[in-house]
């Protein structure tokens, strides 16, 4: 019995995967790929992309958000789960990590679900309001510039349906947020933003502790 969160020491990380991820091949295919990256570290872990998945098939999701692509992991993982009539609109300003995700998404079967918007992100989603896309959305991933976290928020709290999910990357920042000394500006901007959520009355809140942190907001 715990009463908190167990850590996480290297052999029982080692044992827990082991134990529960089930990347698909694509998948462990992908992450391989972007290992060789200089920005590696940019891409979500396998569990949590599992996690991802297993929240959008509970849900029933066909329609998502993907802010701030990478190499593609969360999109692909997500279109994976996706029904055939699935739709992800993935939002990313970075041709080259782009590339590597459309070459995987293709090979992986789901390049007909994902819809690329190469542009500010900001952008994208003020095309999707104007279209007048709110309350169409299902699920929304948020994992682009920490500066414009709660920009991207605000935006995807008008296009995801109530009842829908709004899930947020890197809350936890490597525990610099809980650092007081540590007041650099895309800290303090993830501090600040996590504050406001706890204080949200518009969404059910849970912070989960997986990778970098997780924000899970569900649109009331």
């Amino acid at each position: 019995m715990a009463n908190q969160t167990l850590q996480l020491d290297s052999k029982l990380y080692e044992y827990f995967k082991q134990v529960s991820v089930r990347e698909a091949e694509s998948l462990k295919q992908l992450r391989e790929e972007t290992e060789k990256h200089p920005m590696a570290r940019m891409q979500i872990a396998p569990e949590q992309g599992q996690f991802m998945a297993l929240l959008v098939q509970l849900m029933g999701a066909k329609k998502t958000l993907d802010i701030g692509v990478f190499t593609g992991y969360s999109a692909l993982v997500v279109a994976l789960a996706l029904p055939p009539d699935g739709q992800i609109i993935a939002c990313d300003i970075d041709e080259e990590t782009t590339k590597i995700a459309q070459q995987f998404w293709e090979k992986a079967g789901v390049s007909h679900k994902i819809d690329l918007h190469l542009a500010p992100a900001l952008e994208t989603l003020d095309q999707l309001i104007a279209e007048g896309q709110n309350n169409t959305f299902d699920f929304a991933f948020i994992d682009a510039d920490k500066s414009n976290y709660d920009n991207y928020y605000e935006k995807a709290l008008w296009l995801v349906k109530p009842g829908g999910l709004i899930a947020i990357d890197n809350v936890l920042w490597g525990g610099k947020v809980a650092d007081p000394d540590t007041k650099d500006n895309r800290t303090q901007k993830i501090r600040n933003f996590n504050q406001k959520l706890s204080q949200d009355t518009r969404i059910f809140l849970s912070l989960i502790p997986i990778a970098d942190g997780l924000t899970l907001a569900l649109k009331k």
